[in-house]
């Protein structure tokens, strides 16, 4: 039997709770839902789902579907960049022997969510260009200026109609291994000085390798720094802690609370800091391998 793969649907929903219960419904229809997170300061909500090709498919077609009737872009605010309803939905292998089966299993997704009318824009390894291998190229402006670079034919979409849906706007769609999304606090009330720490993170400004981040300002008053770790087999989570650590200190400010947005391979924890404690972290609850042995 084969391994199943995974599929990380973000959807630009975080604060109505039937929405969200609707959406999990469409989404989780005919797989395993293996964890959903919610926040309502980035306004998103993120699924982890587990199966098998087809029935992801189907299954991401159905939450596709859902979302582009329940969520309208032109509504919506939140502290994370997004550009649709269903704002990002990656395909994830867990070994390398499945990385085209995950390749096709998006292609497949990518059709689906363009025949909704909604465009979609493969990203990642599956990018048409390198200019299009960051999700930041399609999300910079947000959507309305999503709608003039398309209105302009400066952008294409890979599949579907070729200007964005009047209120889901647009999908990205990739294949990938796992990646860490891992969000740090801080003991700091100032957004700037996130920013700073996220540009130092960031592996173009000199961060670990595969580490993108920006920095935000939470209604909780605190500002945090909101990652994506791409290798985080490579680069696990004490890392990115460490080096936060190193560039807020002299700032006057240090991580004191960290965020998981759904699941992590157990890899990414090694050596994780006891000072900075993950808000709600349940190693059988959240780790990539234990809650696929419970499928089991």
């Amino acid at each position: 039997m084969a391994r199943p793969l995974l599929a990380v649907p973000n959807v630009s929903e975080g604060r109505d709770t039937a929405r969200i219960a609707a959406l999990e419904r469409a989404f989780s229809s005919g797989v395993r839902l293996l964890d959903r997170h919610s926040d309502p300061d980035h306004n998103r909500t993120v699924f982890t789902l587990a199966g098998d090709a087809p029935a992801l498919i189907a299954a991401l077609r159905a939450g596709a579907t859902e979302a582009a009737a329940a969520i309208d872009m032109n509504a919506h605010d939140g502290a994370h960049p997004a550009i649709g309803a269903l704002d990002v939905c990656p395909i994830v292998w867990m070994e390398a022997g499945d990385r085209d089966r995950a390749v096709s299993t998006a292609k497949e997704v990518a059709t689906e969510i363009g025949r909704l009318d909604v465009p979609v824009f493969l990203y990642g390894d599956l990018a048409a260009g390198p200019e299009r291998v960051e999700r930041a190229y399609f999300r910079n402006g947000g959507l309305a200026e999503l709608w003039l670079r398309m209105e302009a034919g400066e952008l294409r979409p890979d599949r579907g109609p070729e200007q964005p849906h009047l209120t889901a706007g647009a999908t990205l769609v990739t294949a990938r291994p796992p990646l860490v999304a891992f969000n740090l606090e801080l003991d700091s009330g100032d957004l700037d000085l996130a920013r700073a720490v996220a540009a130092g993170l960031r592996e173009s400004g000199g961060g670990p390798a595969g580490v993108r981040a920006i920095g935000l300002l939470l209604s909780n008053g605190r500002a945090q720094v909101s990652t994506n770790v791409h290798d985080p087999t490579a680069t696990p989570l004490a890392a990115v802690v460490e080096r936060v650590r190193a560039l807020a200190g002299p700032l006057g400010a240090r991580p004191v609370e960290a965020e998981l947005v759904g699941l992590a391979p157990a890899a990414a924890l090694s050596g994780y800091p006891g000072d900075v404690p993950i808000r709600g972290f349940d190693p059988e609850r959240h780790t990539i391998e234990r809650r696929l042995a419970s499928l089991a």
